[in-house]
């Protein structure tokens, strides 16, 4: 924050005396008790503003000479709030307010800065911050006031961090040291935190040193960050021009869902809500699942501190974004810490000598590595030692990998304190939501004659009609493809994915320009097929070397010798001329830097690719890749190429290649390609299918999760491979199910109402969301003894539904439902368990009264508007508590300490007021176990009366 920025957040406060003060909170300001004297309703001052506006004092203590006020009439940005956490001097620190001696205009207030070192050791016995200031302020003088009365209350800060308040200037120094509370002192007073629990909770930022030119730089760096990434490129659009084709990401962003591995027990969530409570994320997800914008649109937010309430904590936090295919694109290593800001390659200065370092080392880091499948295989040990690396050296950076879904093993970065997420295919909503973004930007053409409003709604009804197109647009990248040729058609859609970059491509390569009457651009007129035998050329280059980049001498050496076979078309230009057509006209080629060029995604990459290597009668090269999984896509694109001997040939060469393989992950991977080539075959002879289907069924049940989601790809095909429930028995019957609900929708609810046995319970229960919800319960749930299997319920349309399935007495509830929802649906329930996760809405516990008599365990699960436990001292038999990202008092714990039968309590992340736990009210519950994760000892207090029965994880 630059001091301008700074200077926004200090105001000068009208008591019985003329003091100080900073806003903490957006209506909140901290100054000093002795600046109010007796006054209940001072008033405050800012620069410009012609009227004092009258303040509430709604905390004070004089001990500490502190004081809170509260300001109705006015909104403003509060400072950072820090805290000193070392011994050595911390020089470039400043003080801001309005002391006497810095008057104008006769008497009217004007802000003045004071620079210095403070000094954490010289006040430590008295709790008192001291600052010594670079010079004298004002000559010693004699009398009874200081010369910088006024200055009471001013901000102390250490860089962008408020760490304290200025309260004295002690005579006998000069004028030269400025005693000040520290905001330690003040955020951890018992009735502050009572009073203002959310600015008492507000995580600290720890100083441990200072570099002056660091602030200034980092605006400058959050600025080109957002250059770079807060607009992207939106499919089909092209023809609106690049103000309107570029989109900014606040319109463009999709929060998508995801699953995380290491809780397959509860249902999907946004991505973003998963990310908040995981530092370190590897993200697998399909090609055009959104993985770079997902970085893009956190590089871009983070740096500027917008990110929502859910991902606040990113907010401030540095990005270093390293996209791998621009590393591999020219041969770069793997980057140093202070190489990491320049591997991006904004537009930005060099940074400060050491700065990344610092940022890393303070924790202010927020590693983004997008693309770990860019990396060559031979080379991705070396990218994870490099990353592990970078991480062990500073541990508390918070990192974001992406990567392809079967790219690295499982568990590749788990030693490095990752937790891998899933991408989730776009649901129903989720198109509806894209189609009608995408319709808006569209209606940004001034141009535009077509009726957009209904296209878009004829597009929404097809989806709605049509399962097979919804199976097609699952991906923000093919929704996309779908809703620009959806435009150009006027209506009319292609059925295989296939054939949905090939229109693509026809309409990018040919209609884009006849559409907009362009007959002859830069002097070249190419056809179709000439426009995509050259750009095969490149991509087929680009596919043997692993890369996704290549520079302007790289494309250059290609066209040149794809030209010497095009005469026709080497007579309008040589092989520059050619290129700069390609990259001005085609719509699939686009700047990455200055000189470094990529198609506008790798699916067209492939695709392009893989119709060169048929077209080469390269068959045979092809399915000498078939264990490199970067290829996987490669060779399902070339199927659509494929004469019929062409494609018996793939088939049975991906077939061999799995019973070749002793890696049975690996089988599945190639047993699955082989069937999704076939899946949408025009025609394949009945034995070739046969193969198929029979290789298939030898990798099922899957054996781990990577086989369950390569298995799942082929949906309702497998569903009548699957063998029967009567062939099936203990892990096997398990499996077989959860391969069933990962494919899920209305074809897969009669395979799902086979499984009836008790045994069989668990896993049911928890797939209700991946189908039809009455469906479901009718063909399903009821049909089945719930007993002490959790049902797991997002939605409102499960959630009354819950009212045919009274044997659900385990419960997972995610998502916003108010008070009113949840009592309506639970009342009268005798409930066993209840999870309860991801709830802005509910602000109280009440709705447990009416299902609470036999409740014995509860979770929530960031669910942040509930302030209140006291209603958990009624449930008479809740022996197990568990508060996961929840705030939590020593008034809730005082209110845990009253639930009669606890015996287990377990606080995840808990969001501790002046980042302390006050765990003293649960001394005296003997038989009580408490279980502590994320913070660290010297937070938590109260540890010696509960000895060995509290167990503290970081």
């Amino acid at each position: 924050m630059a001091v301008e920025g700074l200077a926004r957040s200090v105001v000068a406060v009208l008591g019985e005396r003329q003091g100080t003060g900073v806003f903490i909170g957006f209506r909140h300001i901290v100054t000093c008790a002795h600046v109010l004297g007796q006054s209940l309703t001072p008033h405050i001052a800012l620069p410009g503003e012609r009227s004092p506006l009258r303040c509430q004092v709604v905390w004070r203590n004089d001990r500490l000479d502190a004081a809170l006020l509260l300001v109705n009439q006015l909104n403003s940005a509060p400072a950072l709030p820090g805290a000193v956490a070392t011994d050595r001097p911390l020089p470039g620190c400043q003080i801001l307010g309005f002391p006497k001696i810095q008057r104008y205009d006769r008497n009217r207030l004007e802000l003045d800065q004071y620079t210095g070192t403070v000094l954490p050791a010289a006040g430590l016995v008295r709790r008192t911050l001291v600052m010594e200031l670079d010079r004298p302020a004002v000559p010693e003088q004699e009398g009874p006031e200081s010369p910088l009365a006024g200055l009471s209350g001013a901000p102390l800060f250490a860089g962008d961090k408020l760490i304290g308040i200025a309260k004295e200037v002690p005579r006998g120094r000069g004028h030269r040291r400025v005693e000040c509370v520290p905001l330690t002192a003040i955020v951890a007073h018992e009735e502050f935190r009572r009073v203002v629990p959310v600015i008492a909770s507000t995580t600290l930022r720890y100083v441990t040193d200072l570099h002056p030119g660091d602030s200034r730089y980092e605006e400058e760096y959050a600025d080109a960050l957002a250059a770079a990434y807060r607009r992207t490129k939106i499919f089909g659009l092209d023809e609106l021009g690049k103000r309107a084709s570029e989109w900014d990401l606040d319109t463009a962003y999709l929060s998508l869902e995801a699953t995380s591995k290491g809780d397959s027990a509860s249902g999907p969530s946004r991505v973003d809500d998963l990310l908040a409570t995981r530092p370190r994320v590897l993200l697998r997800g399909d090609a055009g699942a959104g993985k770079t914008t997902l970085v893009w649109w956190l590089a871009a937010h983070a740096a500027a501190g917008t990110l929502g309430p859910e991902l606040s904590e990113l907010n401030g936090l540095v990005p270093f974004v390293v996209p791998m295919r621009t590393l591999r694109a020219e041969g770069g290593a793997f980057p140093s810490p202070a190489e990491l800001p320049a591997a991006a390659r904004l537009m930005v200065d060099a940074a400060p000598d050491g700065w990344a370092g610092r940022v890393l080392a303070a924790g202010r880091g927020l590693l983004l590595v997008d693309g770990l499948d860019e990396v060559p295989r031979e080379d991705r040990e070396a990218a994870h030692a490099w990353l592990a690396s970078l991480l062990d050296r500073f541990p508390k950076t918070r990192c974001v990998a992406t990567v392809r879904p079967l790219a690295v093993e499982p568990e590749w970065l788990t030693a490095q304190g990752f937790e891998e997420l899933t991408l989730l295919p776009m649901r129903d909503a989720d198109i509806r939501a894209f189609i009608r973004a995408w319709h808006g930007a569209a209606r940004l053409d001034p141009d535009g004659d077509e009726d957009l409003e209904a296209l878009e709604h004829d597009l929404i009804q097809q989806f709605r009609r049509n399962p097979s197109l919804s199976d097609l647009g699952r991906t923000p990248l093919l929704c996309a493809v779908i809703c620009a040729l959806h435009r150009l058609r006027q209506g009319f859609l292609p059925e295989t994915r296939w054939a949905l970059y090939e229109s693509a491509l026809q309409m990018l390569l040919g209609e884009r320009d006849k559409r907009r009457r362009i007959t002859s651009p830069d002097g070249i007129t190419m056809s179709v097929e000439e426009h995509q035998q050259l750009l095969q050329r490149i991509a087929v280059w680009l596919v043997r070397g692993g890369q996704t980049e290549f520079t302007r001498e790289q494309a250059l050496h290609q066209l040149e010798r794809g030209l010497a076979g095009m005469p026709r078309v080497r007579a309008q230009g040589d092989a520059e001329a050619i290129l700069t057509h390609l990259l001005n006209r085609s719509g699939l080629l686009q700047p990455r830097t200055e000189d470094v060029f990529q198609f506008v995604h790798r699916t067209f990459q492939d695709f392009l690719a893989a119709k060169e290597f048929i077209e080469d009668d390269l068959m045979n090269e092809l399915l000498r890749h078939t264990y490199e999984q970067q290829w996987h896509d490669v060779l399902l694109l070339a199927a659509g190429h494929c004469s019929r001997r062409d494609l018996r040939q793939l088939v049975d060469g991906l077939i061999a290649a799995g019973a070749a393989t002793r890696d049975r992950s690996v089988r599945t991977s190639l047993y699955v390609l082989a069937a999704l080539c076939a899946q949408h075959a025009a025609w394949l002879d009945g034995a070739t299918h046969d193969r198929v289907r029979k290789a298939v069924r030898s990798v099922v049940p899957h054996r781990n999760p990577s086989q369950l989601q390569d298995l799942a790809r082929l949906g309702a095909y497998l569903l009548p491979i699957l063998p029967s429930p009567a062939r099936l028995s203990g892990d096997s019957r398990t499996q077989v199910i959860e391969l069933i609900n990962e494919i899920g929708g209305a074809a897969a609810v009669p395979y799902a109402g086979a499984f009836t046995a008790p045994d069989d319970a668990f896993p049911l229960a928890r797939g209700w969301h991946r189908y039809p919800a009455r469906a479901y319960v009718d063909e399903v749930l009821t049909r089945i003894d719930l007993g002490e299997a959790p049902v797991f319920v997002n939605g409102h349309e499960r959630l009354s539904l819950l009212a045919l399935l009274p044997g659900a007495v385990h419960l997972d509830v995610a998502g916003d439902f108010s008070g009113a929802d949840l009592d309506a649906a639970l009342s009268g329930r005798r409930l066993a368990s209840l999870v309860l996760s991801v709830n802005g809405l509910v602000k109280d516990l009440e709705f447990l009264r009416g299902c609470g008599g036999e409740l014995r365990r509860l979770v929530l699960r960031r669910c942040g508007g509930i302030g209140d436990l006291s209603p958990l001292s009624e449930l008479t038999e809740l022996d197990s508590l568990d508060l996961q990202i929840m705030r939590v008092t020593r008034d809730d714990v005082a209110a845990i300490s009253a639930i009669p039968k606890l015996r287990a309590l377990s606080l995840l992340a808990p969001l501790v007021p002046a980042d302390r736990l006050d765990l003293t009210p649960l001394r005296d519950l003997t038989e009580l176990r408490v279980t502590v994760v994320g913070l660290s000892k010297r937070q938590v207090l109260g540890r010696e009366a509960l000895g060995d029965r509290l167990t503290l994880r970081a």
